[in-house]
């Protein structure tokens, strides 16, 4: 590995302490392979290349939150013994409004503490954010104890639930989102006089993209790339202004951890251009877009999806069978507010029906590659999903297939969107919500706590649209009624 003693044609006898420091932090910043060590991070520090850390936890809603510190402050009293924050963090809606009906936190508990633990196996430097690194953390309640609500917490326990058949997931996330000229205004919307897309055509698979579309993909990889996430691709859609990024194979919990931080990067980089990304499930009538995921199982390293002369294993067979019998009892973990469900509609790539087939992408789920990279590509979950619970809700089906040895009907051959026999997804977060309660894939996989949790997160979006007229309402109905 070259470092800059070497390119200046010093010998390693002759650099500073402080230069190598500074050698260190300039080779750790151009590696892209993997995630920063907290020795890279150290050496960063007292090179003065990085003076801020952030501190984030998850949120239900699949945001970043957390707190901003002094690079210095982080080593010596944050890494080790964690922060403090206020649990309402992983209790509230998307507004961050204090709501009662939470068993974690409320207004009767006087809205106590949790400790945000560092996860050093997260840490990156944000190459969008000047001098700045960034870690995830582990939300921890006053027991001391892993808090069971906490999204990275639930896939976790799947994963653990997974482990005990022998059995690790792989997955790979492929994420749609809308891009739009200019900063959003809910004043104005979208169209004529408020945001409009960054393309007026169709572009999907195109490689002629605009100057400041190109820009900002070049950014967001080169960016991504050097915070140790390269991207497997990124191509337009076939909606006006949407894009698609891929990310390579890997373990399940980085896979989601990732996708925070790549959405973070999105955000930052589209509003440093002039631009408004949205991950809203539906954004306009019409649009949908989908946060795909790509999932394989392995058994000491060996593809257990299919068989070595190709075919579906019986564990991929069970698999299947689980998440079409089980996922629509899911549905709050991977299409949590009204508007996802606006996204199930027929001919928009979308599922509305559980099915699976090979390559069929009118399916639910969808088995996919070629060889040993044969995978399921689950379709369910929304842009607006927050990866932990759509993959947690993903696997925990998978396992009820396998623990109850399930057998998946035929596959679907013919356009999905046509299988009158097949269950429907849920319509409405209200039906999905009722679902989701009285499931008991749900209490077995989860247990009665995260259960009522997310039950009443749905509750409290519904609560929200119950009294709101929409301008669609008012245009059907003002002169008619």
């Amino acid at each position: 590995m070259t470092t800059l003693s070497a390119q200046t044609g010093a010998t390693p006898h002759q650099s500073s302490p402080s230069q190598r420091d500074a050698d260190a932090a300039s080779t750790a910043q151009r590696r892209p392979a993997r995630a920063f060590s907290v020795d890279e991070l150290r050496k960063a520090i007292a090179a003065g290349v990085i003076d801020t850390v952030l501190l984030a936890v998850p949120d239900l809603q699949g945001r970043l939150k957390g707190k901003r510190y002094g690079a210095r402050h982080f080593l010596d009293r944050v890494l080790d013994g964690g922060a403090e924050m206020c649990a309402y963090l992983l209790a509230t809606d998307v507004d961050m409004t204090p709501a009662d009906g939470f068993a974690l936190t409320s207004w009767a508990s006087g809205y106590e503490d949790m400790t945000v633990v560092p996860d050093p196996s997260t840490l990156r430097i944000l190459p969008w954010m000047p001098r700045t690194a960034i870690v995830l953390g582990n939300a921890i309640g006053l027991g001391e104890e892993p808090i069971e609500v906490a999204p990275r917490q639930v896939l976790r326990h799947q994963l653990t639930r997974l482990a005990a058949h022998g059995l690790h997931a792989q997955a790979g996330l492929e994420t749609e989102f809308m891009l739009y000229r200019g900063t959003y205004n809910p004043a104005a919307g979208i169209g004529p006089g408020g945001l409009m897309p960054v393309a007026e055509e169709n572009l999907d698979y195109a490689l002629d993209h605009t100057p400041d579309a190109d820009r900002l993909f070049r950014r967001l990889q080169g960016s991504l790339s050097k915070a140790g996430m390269p991207v497997e691709a990124i191509k337009t859609e076939g909606a006006p202004g949407q894009v698609e990024v891929t990310f390579p194979y890997g373990a399940a919990l980085p896979a989601c951890d990732n996708h925070f931080v790549f959405k973070h990067a999105v955000r930052t980089l589209a509003g440093r251009s002039g631009m408004t990304a949205t991950f809203m499930a539906s954004p306009q009538t019409g649009l949908a877009s989908g946060l795909h995921l790509h999932i394989s199982l392995t058994r000491s390293g060996n593809p257990m999806i299919t068989d070595p002369t190709g075919r579906l294993s019986e564990i991929g067979e069970q698999a299947i069978a689980g998440l079409l019998t089980a996922l629509p009892g899911l549905a709050p973990l991977y299409a949590p507010n009204v508007n996802s469900y606006k996204r199930y509609v027929p001919g928009s790539f979308a599922p509305t029906r559980m099915t699976w087939g090979w390559d069929n992408r009118t399916c639910a789920v969808r088995v996919t590659g070629h060889g040993a990279g044969v995978h399921l590509e689950i379709r369910v979950p929304g842009a607006d999903a927050n990866p932990y619970l759509a993959l947690s809700a993903a696997l925990a089906s998978m396992i009820h297939g396998i623990e109850r040895q399930l057998t998946p009907p035929t596959p679907c051959t013919s356009n999905a969107y046509e299988a009158t026999d097949a269950v429907l997804l849920p319509l409405t977060l209200d039906q999905a919500r009722s679902a989701f309660r009285h499931s008991p894939v749900a209490q077995e996989a989860f247990g009665k706590g995260v259960v009522e949790h997310y039950a009443h997160l749905a509750q409290l979006e519904l609560d929200h649209h119950r009294g709101i007229v929409t301008d669609a309402e008012q245009a059907r109905w003002f002169t008619r009624a």
